[in-house]
């Protein structure tokens, strides 16, 4: 039941990168963004990775619940992805901010 509870917290925190993602590639801003929010998370998701990578009851019962950690694979991407599109927006921003 933990595992089900964790997925659930998971997939509830994850369900919005993807539209996320979406909004920031078409916004072409960094507008209404954070970095240091996104970082925060980022590194969030590397630590709960590591936590489930280090925890000797979860590898020893790796074979029937890897698929907890590819939700925290998973949502590590599209935030990697978001901060990705932060820095090119950043750039757009630049480049348009500078007189013609």
């Amino acid at each position: 039941m933990p595992e089900i509870l964790e997925i659930v917290m998971i997939v509830s925190f994850g369900a919005s990168w993807p539209l996320n993602v979406a909004k920031s590639y078409r916004a072409r801003t960094t507008r209404g963004k954070s970095l240091p929010f996104l970082l925060l998370v980022f590194f969030g998701y590397i630590a709960g990775i590591a936590a489930k990578l280090l925890n000797e009851t979860y590898m020893s019962e790796f074979g029937q619940k890897w698929y907890v950690l590819c939700f925290y694979v998973l949502n590590l991407t599209m935030v990697g992805i978001d901060v990705a599109l932060y820095f090119r927006n950043y750039r757009l921003d630049k480049a348009a901010a500078k007189p013609a």
